[in-house]
C-alpha cells in the first residue's frame, strides 16, 4: 500500500479512528494487525519473511538477557547466529542473482563453463530497512544500551510499525520502542502537527518529486536523441526527485506517527545546503547513515586505528552502503565514489586550509560558503548518475555526452519544453523548487516554519492548511488515470 494512494487515504483514517477507541493498554495490538494488514496489501506471502527476522531477533534479544554479564562467549555466538541469519535471508532475496551473475562471468573468463542456478525472485519491499533495525536491536542489547523487549507483540510491531516499515527511517530501539510503550493521549497539537507534515511530504512528492521523474525518465530512457545539455538538467532534477521522493516519505511517515502520539526521527536535514560531503552524509538518509556509522564503522575501529586504517574503514562502510541500495555495479560505484569524495576531503584538510591561510582567503565569508555548497552538490549530482543510469555503460555515455556535447540553445528556443513537461508544468516544477530550497535554508537557519505558523490565529493556520491540500490536489501528478507512482526507495 502506498502513502499516495487512495486505500491508504481510507486506510490512515480508520486506523486513527479504532487506535482511539481502543483502551490503552491494547493500542500496540491494533497497530500490529494494521501494520501487517499495510505490509500484507503488497504482496501477503512476504510477509513470513518478515516474522521471520522477527522472531530471530526477538529470540536473541530474550537469550543474550539471560545470558546475564558473565558469559562474553555465549553472548557473542548469539549475536553472530542472529546476525548472519538475518543477513542470509537479505542476501539470497537481494543479492543471489547478482552474484550468482558475475560468478559466472568469472569462471567464464577462467573457461570454466558452469551456470551458477538463478531464482526468479521478487524483491520484497523494505527489505533492507526492517532487516537493519532488526539488527541494530540485537546489538544494543548485547552492548547493554537497551534491556531486551518481552512482549513479543510489542517487539513485533517496533519491527514492523507502518509508517516507516518499507521506507524508513530506520529507527533505533532505545527510541521507538519507548515510543511505542508511552501512553497516548488525542492531543489538537499532535492532530495539527501530523496533518501539517503530511501536506508538506504529499507536496514534495507528488508536486515535486513525481514532476521532476516525468522530465527524468524521458530523457534517461534515450540518451542517443537527448544529449548534453538535456542530460545536465535531468541529472540536477534527478537529484531533486531523490530528495523530494524519499524527503516526501519520511516526512509522510513522521506525520502518520504523530497522529498517533508518536514520534520519529528526522531523517532528511536539508542536504543540499552542505558544505563538504562528510556533512552531506551528516544530513542525508539520518538514519542510514548513523546505522553504518554506529554499527559498521565504529566497531571496525573508526578513526581510533591510524589514518589508513580510518580511509578503509571508510571505504569498506561506503562500498557496503553501495550495496545496500541496490545489487547493481552501479549502485557499488556510487557508493565507492561517496567513499573517495570522503577520503579525498580528509587527505586533503591540511593541504586546503594551509592554503586558505596563505591567500588570506576568509572560510566564513559568504562567497566561499557559497563555492563549497556548489562543490559539494556537483560531486553528489555527478555520483547520482550512476545511481540513476540503468547499467555502468549507459552511466559512462551520459557523462561523456555531457562533457563532449554543445547545445545550449536548448534554453532559447522551447526544446526544453518537448521533454514530458510542457512550459506551464515546467515552470511550476522550478517555482515549487524554489519553494523548497527557500524551506530548507529556513531550516539551515534553525527556524522552525510550522512554529511560526501555528503562532499565528486560528484563521491563518486553517488557512495555510487548507491552501496546501488545494494545491496537492491540483498541482499534484496523479498519473494517467490517476495512477500514483511508487516511492523509490521502496526497491532498496
Amino acid at each position: 500500500m502506498l502513502f499516495n494512494s487512495y486505500e491508504f487515504l481510507i486506510f490512515l483514517p480508520i486506523v486513527l479512528l479504532i487506535y482511539y477507541i481502543f483502551p490503552k493498554k491494547f493500542r500496540y495490538f491494533w497497530l500490529l494487525i494494521s501494520s501487517y494488514y499495510f505490509y500484507m496489501c503488497w504482496n501477503p506471502k512476504y510477509v513470513l519473511l518478515l516474522l521471520c527476522s522477527t522472531v530471530i531477533t526477538y529470540l536473541c534479544g530474550i537469550f543474550l538477557e539471560q545470558s546475564g554479564n558473565g558469559n562474553t562467549g555465549r553472548k557473542k555466538w548469539i549475536v553472530f547466529l542472529g546476525v548472519v541469519s538475518n543477513l542470509l535471508i537479505l542476501f539470497f532475496f537481494k543479492y543471489y542473482n547478482f552474484f550468482a551473475d558475475n560468478l559466472e562471468i568469472v569462471l567464464q573468463h577462467l573457461h570454466i563453463y558452469r551456470n551458477p542456478k538463478r531464482f526468479d525472485i521478487v524483491l520484497p519491499v523494505g527489505i533492507s530497512f526492517y532487516t537493519f533495525q532488526c539488527l541494530g536491536y540485537v546489538v544494543d542489547v548485547y552492548r547493554g544500551d537497551i534491556k531486551a523487549e518481552k512482549n513479543p507483540l510489542k517487539y513485533a510491531l517496533f519491527v514492523s510499525f507502518f509508517p516507516q516499515l518499507v521506507a524508513g527511517p530506520i529507527e533505533r530501539s532505545k527510541n521507538l520502542l519507548k515510543e511505542l510503550s508511552k501512553e497516548v493521549y488525542l492531543r489538537y497539537d499532535n492532530v495539527r502537527e501530523g496533518l501539517y507534515l503530511l501536506v508538506y511530504g504529499y507536496f514534495l512528492k507528488l508536486v515535486i518529486a513525481d514532476r521532476a521523474a516525468i522530465f527524468v525518465d524521458t530523457v534517461f530512457s534515450d540518451i542517443t536523441a537527448y544529449t548534453g545539455a538535456y542530460l545536465i538538467v535531468a541529472v540536477i532534477l534527478f537529484s531533486i526527485q531523490i530528495y523530494c521522493d524519499f524527503y516526501g516519505y519520511s516526512v509522510i511517515a513522521k506525520g502518520c506517527a504523530r497522529l498517533l502520539g508518536i514520534e520519529l526521527m528526522e531523517n532528511f536535514d536539508a542536504p543540499y545546503f552542505s558544505r563538504t560531503i562528510t556533512e552531506f552524509w551528516q544530513r542525508w538518509h539520518i538514519s542510514l547513515s548513523s546505522w553504518f556509522r554506529d554499527y559498521l564503522y565504529i566497531p571496525l575501529g573508526g578513526n581510533r586505528k591510524g589514518t589508513m586504517r580510518q580511509y578503509v574503514n571508510i571505504a569498506i562502510v561506503f562500498l557496503v552502503s553501495g550495496l545496500w541500495h541496490g545489487a547493481a555495479w552501479t549502485f557499488v560505484i556510487w557508493g565507492v565514489l561517496h567513499g573517495l569524495y570522503q577520503i579525498a576531503g580528509r587527505s586533503t584538510k591540511r593541504i586546503r586550509e594551509a592554503s586558505m591561510k596563505l591567500l588570506e582567503i576568509d572560510n566564513s565569508a559568504f562567497s566561499h560558503k557559497l563555492l563549497q555548497i556548489a562543490g559539494t552538490y556537483f560531486l553528489t549530482a555527478f555520483a547520482w548518475i550512476f545511481f540513476r543510469a540503468e547499467s555502468v555503460s549507459q552511466a559512462v555515455k551520459i557523462i561523456k555526452s555531457i562533457f563532449t556535447v554543445y547545445n545550449p540553445w536548448i534554453f532559447l528556443d522551447g526544446s526544453l519544453f518537448q521533454c514530458g513537461l510542457s512550459d506551464k508544468n515546467f515552470r511550476l516544477l522550478v517555482y515549487a523548487i524554489l519553494i523548497l530550497l527557500f524551506a530548507d535554508y529556513l531550516k539551515c537557519k534553525k527556524i522552525n516554519i510550522r512554529k511560526k505558523i501555528m503562532q499565528q490565529g486560528i484563521w491563518f493556520r486553517y488557512a495555510v492548511l487548507i491552501f496546501g491540500i488545494i494545491f496537492i490536489l491540483v498541482f499534484g501528478i496523479w498519473g494517467s488515470g490517476y495512477d500514483n507512482a511508487g516511492f523509490i526507495y521502496f526497491q532498496f
